[in-house]
């Protein structure tokens, strides 16, 4: 059985604490995973996930940004600073942060060690959220954050 994916307080020292200070929307979710999971591991569950591999198409499809499992294990092994439509941002050992190539969004992962073995985090940061298109997206956004997740620790299982 998978963990719940909880809404999560952001943990401290964490790289999204700045927008939070801005106003930004800030959002955190989180599940408990058996076992140690590094960052490498949680960014390669995710952006390899199921879910995000729709994703991954259709900003290819769209956009050009396309994103291959070679490139994800790069971003994973802090190999490269582009993947896909992100630039990353910042990075520590446990967590990164990752901006949208219109600097409108932040994507943050985290890893932290726990009792039952590793907490994993996803949260996002809207950096302009008083847009209306935004405030109606709201909602499907966090499932879908969600489910991000949910298909990741999947994948981690």
């Amino acid at each position: 059985m998978l963990p719940d994916i909880t809404l999560a307080t952001l943990p401290a020292g964490s790289l999204l604490d700045g927008y939070v200070r801005q106003q930004a929307y800030v959002d955190c979710f989180a599940a408990d995973v058996a076992g140690t999971v590094t960052l490498g591991q949680l960014i390669t569950a995710f952006y390899n996930s199921r879910v995000f591999r729709f994703e991954r198409w259709l900003l290819g499809a769209l956009l050009g940004k396309t994103a291959s499992n070679a490139d994800v294990a790069r971003l994973a092994s802090a190999e490269v600073e582009r993947f896909s439509a992100w630039t990353v941002e910042a990075r520590q050992d446990h967590q990164i942060l990752l901006c949208d190539f219109q600097g409108r969004t932040r994507s943050w992962l985290m890893v932290q060690p726990n009792a039952q073995g590793t907490r994993v985090y996803f949260g996002s940061a809207v950096v302009k959220p008083g847009d209306p298109l935004f405030r109606l997206l709201l909602g499907f956004h966090r499932s879908y954050s969600r489910a991000l997740l949910k298909s990741a620790v999947k994948a981690l299982a």
